[in-house]
């Protein structure tokens, strides 16, 4: 494993970097309790020593199992980075944007974005409860919340600062104006955002800015929710309350198959998996430091760890980029 200091912080985070969206269960099918501990347990085992997660995966869920897996190791060597500002219970009181309804076992949940500094304060000594822990190593606003002014929700995580209550804070899905609000009041670690080999945009100004300001990229959703494993291609069934249903048809799903059997034998010369390669891929890109991968199984989460195993060369990652090219 490879680890990388996050930003201008002294955060150390292993590139690979467990990602705990799917065993919240929510929006992914359902989760098995033990399936998911077994995988936080695998991802440690073999190195990988930062967990992302948030109160919004599984309501609450994913934090909770995180903290059980934790439970009674050594947690100066994990690193916790979870989020805020994503509301789903109805304590907005009427405030906050609404973003989209979840569902949660067959009931709707309507989910808001709300940052306020009360918010804020609120919502990590929650996660501190479900995840053990008295300190979050890193804390991201998950989403930007229009109806709270910026300054308000950094000057909340400056106090968090302060009190010791968490270690570095960042963002998640900020644009370049609004990191540069944001700086204004705080120093950002990090900036968490979608990028993968279908979707490079934050290439255009996004990495140009947070390479200048030393601010971390925590690259989320790099294999397309599955998409770029290319078991979808083999066997297309998905759970109907999947909601990869509907996001797989935003892409030219004919041409994705065609480029991942191209560059199948660059992943086989490796001994590796084609989850692997683009895995390995997206961490050798310029401004990102660390890749979330996730993981429902011991299996999975030793598959991305072992990603880390391998390098590529310059020729094969231009014949990589060759046939991106092509999409």
């Amino acid at each position: 494993m490879e680890y990388r200091f996050l930003g201008n912080t002294d955060l150390k985070l292993s590139a690979i970097t467990y990602g705990a969206f799917a065993i919240g269960g929510n929006m992914w099918g359902g989760n098995e309790k033990k399936d998911s501990i077994a995988a936080i347990h695998a991802s440690i085992d073999n190195g990988v020593t930062s967990l992302d997660t948030a109160p919004f995966y599984g309501f609450g869920l994913s934090e909770e199992m995180i903290g059980e897996a934790i439970k009674g190791k050594d947690r100066s060597k994990i690193q916790l980075l979870t989020k805020f500002g994503l509301v789903w219970d109805g304590s907005t009181n009427g405030k906050g944007e609404y973003f989209f309804d979840a569902d949660d076992n067959g009931q709707k949940l309507p989910v808001y974005r709300f940052a306020s500094k009360e918010n804020v304060i609120k919502e990590v000594e929650e996660s501190l409860k479900r995840l053990g822990t008295d300190y979050i190593d890193l804390l991201q606003l998950h989403w930007p919340d229009s109806t709270t002014p910026i300054d308000e929700t950094m000057e909340a995580l400056a106090t968090l600062l302060k009190q010791g209550k968490i270690k570095a804070a960042g963002v998640s899905n900020y644009s370049v104006a609004q990191m540069q609000h944001a700086e204004q009041t705080i120093s950002l670690a990090s900036n968490q955002v979608s990028y993968s080999m279908l979707n490079r945009s934050i290439e255009n100004d996004l990495i140009p800015y947070t390479v200048e300001n030393n601010i971390g990229i925590i690259a989320y959703s790099p294999m397309e929710r599955g998409l770029l494993t290319g078991k979808y291609f083999k066997d297309g069934q998905l759970k109907n309350d999947d909601h990869r249903n509907g996001y797989f048809g935003q892409f030219d799903l004919e041409k994705v198959k065609t480029f991942l059997e191209k560059i199948t034998p660059i992943a086989e010369s490796k001994n590796a998996t084609l989850s692997q390669l683009v895995l390995r891929w997206t961490t050798l890109q310029k401004g990102i430091t660390i890749v979330l991968a996730g993981a429902r199984n011991a299996e999975q989460a030793t598959v991305n760890a072992q990603s880390m195993s391998f390098d590529l060369s310059n020729e094969e990652l231009k014949t990589i980029n060759t046939e991106l090219g092509k999409l």
